[in-house]
């Protein structure tokens, strides 16, 4: 290759590189939706700062490299930090590590001899907490080290975090910075409900600890039992009388703080090597998640004098990450799982193998585009990871290893448990079966339709439907209905008394109104609130399963994807065949006080569509404010469309606006409209 095509080539990778870690960085702090293992991102980011540092001239002003976090994006205040809130350098082995601290000390000797503090870097979500006098003023995200999101009534929800604190030695006016995080167990929890309301699981504790910080209810994020380590002060006005960051941790636990409690005290490198290794051993056995170590300067003033690189990040401290552990085995079949809501997820069966320290069989493969883009077929060697990770991924294949037998993938056209046409719904990336009876959603839908939140049948919990499956008493929720005391009775461990109480508590449930009934039915996208507006605005089953699309769309709150898939569950024999077998067993299908739900507001009898990435609010923030006022959302333009609202890398939508003249606005006009501050 030529010099010059050599350069075009490099510039052409740097610019590769800077979009694919743009596009990471928005998923992992914006959406709270990681898109790249730590790993991949860790490799890619460390390839971009090689190549500008090999070649100034590809250097762009929005590189990733010269950024922490990313731009706040929600309906949230923003807050700007008083002094700003730094990402870190990373070092991989003991190697990097005594480079960085080579780099330090050629620009002051004192390094040598400061010592250093080695604490555990735990993977959760940074915030900053403003105290005046004493008192918890203000709380925000980190969002992009400058500027982030003011979540004070959310914090003041987690026990951790004082609201006063104790003694009397605070300066004035401070900020105390921290990790907010999710123990293992909570998060289990977490998507354990999650799973229950038919929604996309969590990839890490990490997302779901910074989802639940940036809810808009602080009762939710209570719900979570997030927890918080803090981990250093910037003092904004008055006086901190503290020599060592050692001694600042101490100083943090005196005024009421929780302190992770693994942090050592080491007088030299050697010693915090020594100290690396105890904790990448310590690690794994903690109730939270962690992806290496922080080792800092333990001198303040030796910090302040070393300053910062870029302002992006600390001379004075390096995270010590640990590789997670990649293992190389074979990928024998990818096969598809049909969920409660009809949705195919892929997944990979592998050749089991031992991953830090649990035998691994089965991984994630998320959807069929992220199968497309890796490039992963039947057959391929491939590279499992586990760390930080509480599912086993398939990060990519090991191409060189093809022999040409293996398999190319493609999600099916029929779902391979019932074989009914699957569906995929425009602007959607999951594909669904949308037959209510299918087998392969029968489990998980009757435990469902069962539950507190449905019908609320007592006694009809995940072991006893998996019972009744079992002896084929029941093929689908209809059959519940036809469920008798002798029956029952013939089965293990079911008395007379058992038997009679789960006969009663099924027949109980056909007095349940139309809006549980419809959520109990497991339909795409209808969840207790769109359930609930549903029955309230058509008042019967048969009204809302003889509705057109159009009119099932004009529903306030009812959004166009939410209409489609509604209309599809009725055109589906099988599912009204289901529901006419539920009408014969005496189930309610009416909603009492029917047609008072109408939500009225600045935007009642309006439709809006949403179309690109907004600045601040995420689509589903958006649509929640203009439904609170009353209007609707819809997945597409027509003359009927009251407005627009537009985005960054709007694409049809727009021009079809535009086309028919249909007002189109940008977030600050939609949330100047809904009374809120942009």
């Amino acid at each position: 290759m030529s010099k010059a095509g050599s350069a075009v080539g490099l510039a052409e990778r740097a610019a590769q590189l800077r979009q694919l870690l743009t596009r990471a960085n928005h998923a992992y702090y914006v959406l709270d939706a990681p898109e790249l293992s730590d790993t991949e991102y860790d490799r890619l980011f460390r390839e971009l700062q090689q190549l500008e540092a090999e070649h100034p001239a590809l250097r762009t002003p929005d590189s990733p490299t010269r950024r922490v976090g990313a731009a706040p994006a929600s309906a949230l205040a923003k807050v700007k930090h008083a002094r700003p809130m730094l990402s870190l350098a990373n070092a991989f082995t003991t190697e990097e590590l005594a480079a960085w601290e080579k780099r330090i000390a050629r620009l002051d000797e004192r390094v040598l001899n400061a010592g250093y503090v080695v604490e555990v870097k735990i993977d959760g979500a940074a915030v900053n907490l403003t105290y005046e006098h004493g008192t918890l003023a203000q709380g925000a995200t980190r969002g992009s080290g400058v500027i982030g999101e003011e979540i004070t009534a959310n914090l003041r929800t987690i026990p951790d975090v004082p609201l006063q604190l104790a003694g009397s030695s605070w300066p004035a006016r401070m900020e105390v910075r921290g990790e907010v995080y999710l123990p293992f167990k909570s998060f289990v929890k977490v998507n354990a409900e999650r799973v229950a309301e038919g929604e996309p699981l969590y990839a890490n504790p990490r997302n779901a600890a910074a989802g639940a910080l940036r809810q808009l209810d602080p009762a939710i994020t209570r719900k979570r039992r997030l927890r918080f380590h803090a981990y250093t002060v910037e003092v904004v006005e008055g006086r901190l009388d503290v020599a060592t960051q050692w001694d600042l941790l101490e100083c943090l636990a005196g005024w009421g703080f929780s302190v992770e409690p693994h942090k050592r005290l080491a007088k030299g490198l050697e010693a915090a090597n020594h100290a690396v290794d105890e904790l990448e051993q310590a690690i794994p056995t903690l109730p939270f998640a962690a992806d290496g170590v922080v080792v800092k300067v333990n001198g303040l003033a030796l910090q302040r004098d070393l300053g910062t690189v870029s302002d992006r990040e600390p001379r004075w401290a390096v995270a010590r990450k640990f590789a997670p552990e990649v293992t190389v085995t074979q990928l024998r079949k990818i096969h598809v799982n049909v969920g409660r809501t009809g949705a195919l997820t892929p997944w990979a069966e592998l050749e089991p193998v031992v991953i830090t320290g649990v035998t691994v069989s089965a991984a994630t493969l998320h959807n069929e585009e992220i199968i497309a883009q890796k490039d992963v077929r039947e057959g391929d060697w491939v590279e499992v990871v586990r760390a930080g990770e509480v599912i086993p991924q398939v990060l990519g294949p090991l191409r060189e290893r093809r022999t040409g037998a293996e398999r190319p993938f493609r999600m099916p056209e029929a779902c391979p448990a019932c074989g009914t046409p699957t569906e995929r719904p425009e602007d959607e990336i999951v594909r669904y079966c949308p037959n209510a009876t299918c087998p392969g959603r029968l489990f998980e839908g009757i435990v469902h339709f069962a539950g507190r939140n449905a019908m609320d049948i007592r006694g009809l919990g995940e072991e006893r439907v998996r019972q009744l499956l079992d002896a084929e008493l029941i093929h689908d929720v209809a059959d519940l209905y036809r469920l008798d005391g002798a029956s029952l009775e013939q089965l293990d461990r079911f008395g007379t008394q058992s038997a009679r109480l789960l006969v009663e508590g099924i027949a109980a449930s056909k007095e349940r109104p139309l809006s549980l009934l419809l959520y109990g039915l497991g339909i795409r996208h209808v969840g207790k609130e769109v359930a609930r507006l549903l029955a309230r605005h058509f008042g019967t089953l048969d009204r809302l399963a003889g509705a057109s699309l159009e009119a099932i769309d004009d529903v306030p709150g009812i959004g166009h994807a939410i209409a489609e898939a509604i209309v599809s569950f009725f055109h589906e024999p099988r599912n009204r065949d289901l529901v006419e077998r539920l009408r014969k067993a005496g189930l309610a299908f009416a909603e009492p006080g029917a047609g008072t739900g109408a939500v009225q507001g600045a935007f009642s009898g309006t439709t809006w569509v949403l179309t690109g990435t907004l600045p601040t609010l995420s689509r589903a923030e958006a649509a929640a404010l203009i439904e609170a006022a009353g209007g609707k959302v819809s997945g597409s333009v027509s003359k009927k469309t009251t407005a627009v609202v537009a985005g960054d890398e709007a694409g049809s939508k727009l021009e079809k606006a535009q086309a028919l003249g249909v007002e189109v606005i940008d977030e600050a006009e939609l949330l100047r409209r809904v009374g809120r501050p942009a």
